[in-house]
Order: structure tokens, then C-alpha cells, then sequence
């Protein structure tokens, strides 16, 4: 609600600070401050369930109901604005009586046993029952499941058994993804969550990017869990069963043993894999290394195209292909804009189709005994590994993607006390730790990730010429859309690793390359809208997509509770560790530079890279099966 006024001239006026006493408490804050917000201010803490930081307060499950002096009923703080002194009782009787009868009644019609669920002890509306001494169910509980739990979709699982209405799911996905997936069917005691047209989640627009699951209070929804699966290859003795693990899960894998958030144990963790029972344990900042430099690769193939060859059917800006939640999006929303992404696979599968092939044949595996596990912290990732197309090797590229929750319940199970165990380094031949591809965790860190190797090998001078300590600032950040404009007024020979492709470089020098970054899908429809239009954004060569807040860092596989200040300090993890990195460029990566060698011998872009690096879409359309 808009606290501002205008005078008769049209200038805006902003009111001034109003105080309030909050349970005896005086505060002063902005006109228009909800009571909630006001009361948070102070370190008074205000239940809620249908309230949560990313998105607009509706005061639907009325547990943050309070008590305002002068008004009739009781007020949901979340909703109530202060817009002149008011006193207000937080913890009176009537208020603790009615939150105690909310709880009873959510209760009354939440089947399940939270011994079961994923939730357990993650829980809010169990943290409120224990927290409001719920010990009996006064109005009864429900004995048998009304819902069919629907588990038609590849990455999450909807339980509308555990669902409360809070409607956070749907909120999530309308107003924070500009999906629509999610909506309320009817109305009153029969409202319930489901799909437009109530269909299953695989039959719907899902893009299976998991933020529902990350903002539901509750067991509602979950991600698909394959962690038995994953044990039983373990305990196979035939199996070679091996782990590529992400970046952002190593700055959040430790809230889920008490750490603050941004607490890196990328070493720790490989510690605990071992200790599982993994046969090996790889970083995916290889694979992401090698995305760049083919992603990277393809960027000149289609600049030279259409700056020397004149080619009125070269796609620019050309799209980063990582995500696949957005990959997801842009083939329901956008299919027929498809042209403009890049080929280039993510890091995730990348790394499989190497593992099945050039790890298979170093270490003289057949490829059918490798079982290839990825930790992402994104459930899309789920739907990205079970995708046809992600058959280069010959088999299944990657066999399961776990997130960062799914992992770390698998470390508990093993009696794992993750921040106390030892560091151990990532095994061969993929050991070789980058800045580059640690980034790629943060929004913008793909692009700068690009830039810190495209900039190197067009100009043939180090980064650090340009930007301090090879940092590119303009392309960091949470803002929704982010612009960079990158001269190349110098051009130098072109690198061996390019020279199957390029003779000489002259044709960029003097060219600007215009960047963007754009995280959220509400964003990527911001700028795909402006491209279709002819905007500014269609002027741009290259354009990082991310379908999750923050980037990776923020996805729906990582641990809950998450908020803007979670995602800040995970990031803030991701940057310092890129910092102490001694090889922050994916150009210089020796593994990286070694498999082109020895294996894919045609070059980044070449006939071997494109048969295993890189892929197609599908035009999915908004249809309804």
C-alpha cells in the first residue's frame, strides 16, 4: 500500500514517520510499515505461515493476528499499515487463544505423520504446534489421505494432504516466476491448490524450477527423491558410481547442519562423499570450464557471421543454455525464439557425457557399470538428466540428480557431521579447481565467467588488464536485469585452441560487445518481450538466463528457509572462494585444455565436441495434452 499523497500541483508528498508502541514497546517507522515489519524491527517476532520475504503480504492464515487498540476483531500484522500512532498487543490472551485455534483447525485437516516427512523438523506449522504447546488434536485429524499424491513430474512431488492454503506456492509461481502453473481451484472449505485445468504436474507448464517447494511452509511439496536409488547403486560392487558436485550447494550444504548461510565446505564435503561410499568425487567446475569455452566459442562462430559474413539468419543475442528451468521456459513461453540459445549443454550434462566416455576410457570402465551422480542445487536438473536428447555417450549421460536437501539428509543417514570432517581434494583427472567455474553458482557469473576468457583470447592480453584482479563488476549483482558494454579496442593472434575456426581476429577489434543478466523468469519475459519488440535488448550479442532468484545459488533444490539476504550471503561465499582461487579462467584450465587434446582433437565446436558438448530444444508451446 502507497503511503505517499500528491499535492494540488502534482508533486509528491511523503508523509512522516509515524511511532507506534508494540507491546509496550515505542518504535518510529516509515507511513505505510506494516505492523509485522514494525515489530520485526524491534526483535519482537510475529508468527506467521502464508508471509515470506519474496513475496507480497495477503494475510491469508490470519497466525499473525494482533490486537490494535480502538479497532473491532483482531488485525493480521502483516497487512495492517501504520499510518498514525496506534498501540498494539502482540502476546495478549485473546491473541495467543486465537493463534492456538488457527493452529488446531490447520491441524485438523493436515493428513500425514511428521515422522515420514521430508519436512520434519524443517517444518513451520509443526515449529508453531510445539511453539503453542499443540499436544492433542482437538478438533480431530484426518485418518485416511483425501488427495492422490501426484508424482507424474520428474523433479517434484505434490502432497495436497500436507497442503495448509497458504497459497505460498502459488504465489511463488505467479508472482514471483511468472509461470502460472500453480492456481486455487474453488472456493471456501473446498479452495484447493492445483494446476490450471487440474491437470498433473507433467502434464501442465511446470518448468520444474522448484521455487514452490522452496517458499511452502509444509511437507506439500517436495523434490523427487531418488537417494535409495543412489544407495543401492552404491552397495553394488559392479557399480562405479561417481559425484560431480555444483558450486552453490558448497556456500548452502551447511545450513542444513546448523551453519550460518554462506559457509563454504567444498573440501569437507568431498570428505563425506568419500566416506559414503563414492568412488570419486569431481568438480563441476571442469564441466563448467569447458561450457565456456564452447558456449564462449560459439559466441565468435556467430559473431564472425554476423559482423563478416553479413548472414541475415545468424540468432543474436545468443542465450545461455545452463539453466534448464529456463531452458524449460523459454520452450513453453518463447518457442519460437529457440534459435537464439546457445547449443552448448549445461556444465551438468557436459560432465556426464565426458564421464561415460573419456573417463570410461582412461580408466578402462565400460560405461554401462558407471553410475554418474550430480549435486545441483536446482530440482529442473531432475528434468534435465531424464531429457532424451541427454544420450551422447551412448547411454544415459547422468543417472541422478540429487539437490543439496537430498545429499545432505544421505550424509545424516551416514552418521556425517559435515562441518567437523577433514578437507580432501576432488580426484583426477578433473581436480583442477577454477574461479570461473565457481561463479557460475551466482547470477552474472556465467557471463563474467565468458567474458574473462573471450576477452583473453580476442585481445591475446590477460583480463587483469581491464578489470582489477580479473573481477567484472558491472556484471555482479541482484538486480533483476543487468547491462555491460565490453570495447575491444585491440585485437590480438588468434590462440591455437581457436585456429581450426578463426585466421585472425581484426574484424572485433573496435567492436563493443553489449552483455545482459537477467535472473527470475519474470526478467527473462522483461527481456525476451524487448527482443521480440525490437528493443534494446535485441542490439545485445550475448545474454546470461537464469530462472531462479540469485542464480543457482537461490534454486529449489537448496536448503529452506530461503530469502534475499540467504541468497546475498551464499553469494558473497561463492565470490570469495573464486577469489583465492590461483586459475580463475576457464582458458586456462589444464584438464580443460587436456581433453581437447587428447579427446575431443576437432577443437571447441568441433564435430566431437558438438556430438557429446552440445544438444537441441523442443518447441513445447502452452498446450494442454
Amino acid at each position: 500500500m502507497s503511503s505517499t499523497t500528491e499535492t494540488a500541483a502534482g508533486a509528491e508528498v511523503i508523509p512522516p514517520p509515524v511511532t507506534a508502541t508494540i507491546d509496550g514497546i515505542e518504535v518510529t517507522v516509515p507511513s505505510g510499515t506494516t505492523i509485522l515489519s514494525a515489530a520485526r524491527s524491534i526483535g519482537l517476532q510475529i508468527p506467521t505461515l502464508c508471509d515470506h520475504p519474496d513475496l507480497k503480504p495477503v494475510g491469508i492464515c490470519r497466525i499473525c493476528v494482533v490486537e490494535v487498540e480502538g479497532q473491532h476483531g483482531l488485525q493480521t500484522a502483516c497487512t495492517y499499515p501504520i499510518t498514525r500512532p496506534i498501540k498494539v498487543m502482540t502476546t495478549s490472551a485473546t491473541v495467543r487463544k486465537a493463534r492456538r485455534h488457527i493452529i488446531d483447525l490447520l491441524l485438523a485437516n493436515h493428513y500425514g505423520d511428521c515422522n515420514t516427512c521430508k519436512r520434519n523438523h524443517n517444518c513451520e506449522l509443526q515449529s508453531l504446534a510445539a511453539e503453542y504447546g499443540v499436544d492433542t488434536f482437538r478438533f480431530g485429524r484426518p485418518t485416511e489421505p483425501e488427495y492422490v499424491i501426484d508424482c507424474s513430474g520428474a523433479s517434484i512431488v505434490r502432497d495436497m494432504n500436507k497442503c495448509i492454503l497458504c497459497r505460498r506456492c502459488v504465489r511463488a509461481c505467479n508472482e514471483f516466476q511468472d509461470v502460472g502453473c500453480l492456481t486455487i481451484m474453488e472456493r471456501g472449505a473446498k479452495s484447493r491448490v492445483t494446476t490450471f485445468g487440474d491437470k498433473a504436474l507433467a502434464s501442465s507448464i511446470c518448468i520444474e524450477c522448484g521455487q514452490c517447494i522452496v517458499h511452502c511452509p509444509t511437507g506439500a511439496l517436495t523434490e523427487v527423491d531418488q537417494t535409495n536409488e543412489i544407495w543401492k547403486m552404491i552397495d553394488d560392487p559392479t557399480k562405479h558410481v561417481v559425484i560431480q558436485t555444483a558450486p552453490a550447494p558448497r556456500a548452502s550444504i551447511g545450513e542444513c547442519f546448523g551453519l550460518e548461510p554462506g559457509t563454504p565446505l567444498t573440501f569437507e564435503m568431498n570428505t563425506a562423499i568419500k566416506m559414503m561410499g563414492f568412488d570419486a568425487v569431481f568438480d563441476t567446475n571442469f564441466s563448467a570450464d569447458l561450457t565456456i569455452i564452447e558456449e564462449g566459442t560459439e559466441l565468435l562462430l556467430r559473431l564472425h557471421q554476423a559482423l563478416v559474413e553479413k548472414s541475415d539468419t545468424v540468432r543474436l543475442p545468443l542465450l545461455t543454455s545452463c539453466s534448464p528451468g529456463w531452458i524449460k521456459y523459454i520452450e513453453y513461453f518463447y518457442p519460437e525464439m529457440l534459435d537464439h540459445l546457445s547449443t552448448a549443454k549445461s556444465p551438468q550434462q557436459m560432465f556426464g557425457a565426458v564421464i561415460k566416455t573419456y573417463y570410461a576410457q582412461k580408466k578402462g570402465i565400460d560405461p554401462k557399470d558407471i553410475i554418474s551422480v550430480a549435486l545441483m542445487p536446482c530440482t529442473a536438473k531432475k528434468f534435465e538428466c531424464n531429457r532424451p536428447e541427454m544420450t551422447a555417450s551412448g547411454f544415459k549421460d547422468v543417472d541422478f540428480a540429487v539437490t543439496t536437501r537430498e545429499l545432505a539428509r544421505m550424509m545424516r543417514e551416514s552418521g556425517i557431521d559435515l562441518p567437523k570432517l577433514p578437507k580432501t581434494n576432488f580426484d583426477d583427472p578433473f581436480e583442477t579447481p577454477t574461479g570461473s567455474g565457481i561463479i557460475f553458482g551466482a547470477t552474472g557469473g556465467v557471463m563474467e565467467s565468458a567474458l574473462r576468457t573471450v576477452i583473453e583470447m580476442v585481445t591475446g592480453k590477460k583480463v587483469e588488464d581491464f578489470y582489477v584482479h580479473a573481477d567484472i563488476i558491472p556484471v555482479r549483482g541482484f538486480e533483476g536485469i543487468r547491462l555491460a558494454e565490453v570495447p575491444i579496442p585491440e585485437v590480438g593472434p588468434v590462440p591455437e585452441l581457436l585456429r581450426h575456426l578463426f585466421t585472425d581476429f581484426e574484424w572485433l577489434k573496435g567492436v563493443t560487445l553489449r552483455v545482459a543478466v537477467a535472473h527470475g523468469t519474470p526478467n527473462a519475459r522483461k527481456v525476451m518481450d524487448d527482443i521480440k519488440s525490437g528493443g534494446f535488448f535485441s542490439t545485445c550479442h550475448f545474454i546470461e538466463m537464469m530462472a531462479c532468484p540469485g542464480g543457482c545459488l537461490g534454486g529449489g533444490g537448496q536448503p529452506i528457509p530461503t530469502s534475499p539476504e540467504i541468497r546475498a550471503k551464499r553469494a558473497k561465499a561463492i565470490y570469495s572462494e573464486d577469489a583465492h582461487y590461483e586459475v580463475r579462467k576457464s582458458i586456462e584450465n589444464p584438464q580443460v585444455l587436456q581433453i581437447y587434446r587428447e579427446f575431443l582433437q576437432g577443437g571447441p565446436c568441433g564435430h566431437k565436441a558438438h556430438e557429446l558438448l552440445h544438444t537441441t530444444y523442443t518447441r513445447r508451446g502452452k498446450f494442454m495434452p
